[in-house]
């Protein structure tokens, strides 16, 4: 058929733009981000591309969802402007045989962001919370980066090596200040320094240097105490074991969560079936609220597309937290907040179909007919 081969096509076309747009944008904001945990030492340099690609792969389904609800609109409304439109209605086509073309376009983009949504954003989660804990867990010596002044995994030490030779096993122009669990600081300076490792532990062997040490009592006699030294073994802390607590929700694969019970699990859950049933609603809503004022321009949808976006994300985040506290059941807000909205979209698409006003004339005419 003419109509919904054409309004598909169009609608495919809104919809790459739109999903370009998205990305570019997501990519840009998550790049931004992690870039900065990187410069603070949360996330490790050497994985930066695949800590991106995961942060990615957890909002990918919420960018399909934005952009399927762009380009249904932005193509609506551009049938509004340039009066196709009009030109449908009185071929006999109403704004309710919109909704099949539409529907059968975005199911498979509802499947990738259920699939996104209840299996792949919560892997990629875990895979980040993995990557970032091994790599909070790394030795001293591995958290030393050359030209860098660098905090050791107790926070008693902080390291300097002006740089490095041998793969990290030996280093020139080397700082280490030292807080003791006594109360006691130390300062030493070496020229150079070599990791060696033993049967008791890992030791970084410092070769001439100074060592500036002040006691616990400062008022002692001789507080202060400089010395210099051909050779000074430290030792240093390996890589610490791995953390057994259990990971984060959002981490928490769906059938897990079904399994628990609890009400952070039915939070989390309500919030991953939330993210799909908005997808669904949003595309309802878009064919019922779009439209094109020639005097308003763009503008008008542009700023109800951000708003009912934005205020459907929240109330889901909300609902989330209300959840988890057990302030309201998961069932009970589901089926106000999502049902609501989709009863809202169809009282607003049967009112544009013919509006109120209209029927109510109709049913006075009919009344006062003899």
């Amino acid at each position: 058929m003419l109509f919904e081969s054409s309004l598909r096509r169009e609608l495919a076309r809104s919809f790459g733009a739109a999903l370009v747009v998205m990305l570019t944008v997501v990519l840009t904001m998550l790049l931004v981000r992690t870039l900065g945990q990187a410069s603070r030492g949360e996330v490790d340099p050497q994985t930066l591309v695949l800590f991106l690609t995961y942060a990615l792969m957890g909002q990918l389904g919420l960018v399909l969802t934005v952009a399927l609800f762009i380009a249904t609109v932005g193509t609506l409304s551009r049938l509004y402007r340039d009066s196709e439109m009009v030109i449908w209605h009185v071929s006999g086509v109403g704004l309710g045989r919109f909704l099949g073309p539409v529907a059968r376009f975005a199911w498979p983009v509802w499947l990738a962001v259920a699939v996104l949504t209840l299996g792949v954003a919560p892997w990629a989660q875990q895979q980040r919370d993995e990557m970032r804990a091994r790599y909070e867990q790394r030795g001293d010596l591995e958290r030393v980066t050359p030209g860098q002044f660098q905090e050791s995994s107790g926070g008693r030490r902080v390291f300097f090596i002006d740089r490095d030779t041998n793969g990290g096993r030996e280093g020139r122009n080397v700082f280490i200040a030292s807080s003791e669990r006594d109360g006691g600081e130390s300062i030493v300076t070496a020229r150079s320094a070599r990791v060696v490792t033993q049967e008791g532990g890992t030791y970084l062997v410092l070769e001439h240097g100074q060592r500036l040490w002040r006691p616990t009592d400062p008022d002692a006699d001789g507080a202060l105490q400089m010395s210099e030294f051909a050779r000074y073994w430290l030792r240093v802390e390996g890589a610490s074991a791995a953390p057994t607590d259990s990971a984060r929700r959002s981490a928490q694969p769906t059938w897990v969560l079904l399994r628990d019970g609890s009400p952070a699990s039915h939070g989390e859950l309500a919030w991953r079936a939330g993210l799909v049933l908005s997808a669904i609603n949003l595309a309802l809503l878009a064919v019922a609220v779009a439209a094109a004022n020639p005097r308003l321009g763009k503008s008008g949808n542009t700023l109800f597309m951000l708003l009912a976006f934005v205020t459907y994300y929240n109330l889901l985040g909300v609902g989330k937290d209300w959840i988890a506290r057990g302030r309201v059941g998961a069932g009970t807000f589901m089926l106000a907040l999502h049902g609501g909205v989709a009863l809202a979209a169809w009282l607003w698409l049967l009112h544009r179909e013919q509006p109120l006003w209209s029927r109510l004339a109709r049913a006075r005419m009919a009344e006062a007919a003899p």
